[in-house]
């Protein structure tokens, strides 16, 4: 991939000492580190929109099978249940805990669905050379969004409820148990991959903003 730099409108603030600075040409791969306190401010990813692409597509089939398929089993005196994550929630809700359940269905079905789905469309957005204004929604949503996914902290409450009832029944782990711990690291490395800054500079009204600060000299970031 050639050198790259982003669009002036991009300017970046230090999140430590607050200089307002422009980013350097560099190199995919680059760290770009502030010019006067040395913290890193960004990392120009190799084929972001590309690797962003194929996370996503990985983690929505992911995320389909752990939803239709059995995560837990119990077997107790020779007599065997399985029931999937939209089980548990609906059991939850019709033993009267309905708060909860709506948190579990939020945090570990709603809140990962729209994490993927937010991406995979950016993703695909952003091979246009310029990419819709509604991109720039998405990225705003997509933060918020992925502070609500929550599948690990699902997954350890899983495994604490599992030592607690080991003793009165045998566990049976399903394929969606297993599917959901593989999807927690693809999610973590979905969010690795993806620039967030290389999806800003797509975008068309902000590639078409005025540089309003362009006659001011600023310092460029350090690569």
């Amino acid at each position: 991939m050639s050198d790259r730099r982003a669009p002036h409108p991009l300017l970046l603030a230090c999140p430590d000492c607050d200089l307002l600075q422009r980013l350097p040409q560099v190199a995919a791969g680059t760290t770009v580190y502030c010019a006067r306190c040395h913290t890193p401010l960004w990392r120009c990813n190799t084929d972001s929109p590309n690797r962003t692409l194929a996370l996503a597509l990985a983690a929505g089939i992911l995320l389909l099978i752990a939803n239709t398929v059995p995560m837990l089993g119990l077997s107790v005196a020779g007599r065997e249940t399985f029931t999937t994550v939209i089980g548990g929630v609906l059991a939850m809700w019709h033993e009267g805990r309905q708060v909860v359940a709506m948190l579990v269905l939020f945090t570990a079905v709603l809140a990962p669905a729209l994490e993927i789905a937010c991406l995979l469309t950016v993703a695909v957005a952003v091979r246009r050379s310029l990419a819709p204004p509604w991109v720039g929604m998405l990225l705003r949503s997509y933060e918020l969004i992925r502070e609500w996914s929550m599948i690990e902290i699902m997954l350890l409450g899983v495994l604490v409820a599992l030592i607690k009832i080991a003793e009165l029944a045998t566990v049976i782990p399903g394929l969606a148990l297993f599917v959901l711990g593989t999807l927690v690291f693809l999610l973590a490395a979905m969010a690795a991959v993806f620039d967030p800054r290389d999806a800003w500079a797509r975008v068309a009204w902000t590639a078409s903003a005025p540089n309003e600060l362009g006659a001011q000299r600023l310092p460029e970031a350090m690569p």
